[in-house]
């Protein structure tokens, strides 16, 4: 009876596990793409020849993102 329990609780877990670490790669990929796309707006705005704005805020959002994994794989 304990192993059934046990096996359920297993089974339990692993969706949520799926769920936590889907939901970890989307807010990576949404906080890049901001970046990437506000960097090319401001590229485009100052119209600039080289694209720095678009280099900088793709670096950063790409740090930030890697801070808010690194966040929630410690809580």
């Amino acid at each position: 009876m304990a192993k059934k329990k046990k096996e359920k609780d297993k089974e339990e877990k692993r969706p949520n596990q799926f769920l936590k670490f889907t939901g970890m790669a989307a807010q990576m990929a949404i906080t890049i793409l901001i970046g990437v796309f506000g960097g090319i707006k401001v590229d485009e705005y100052f119209e600039l020849s080289s694209p720095i704005f678009t280099l900088v805020f793709s670096l950063l959002s790409v740090a930030a993102a890697m801070y808010f994994v690194i966040k929630d794989l410690n809580s």
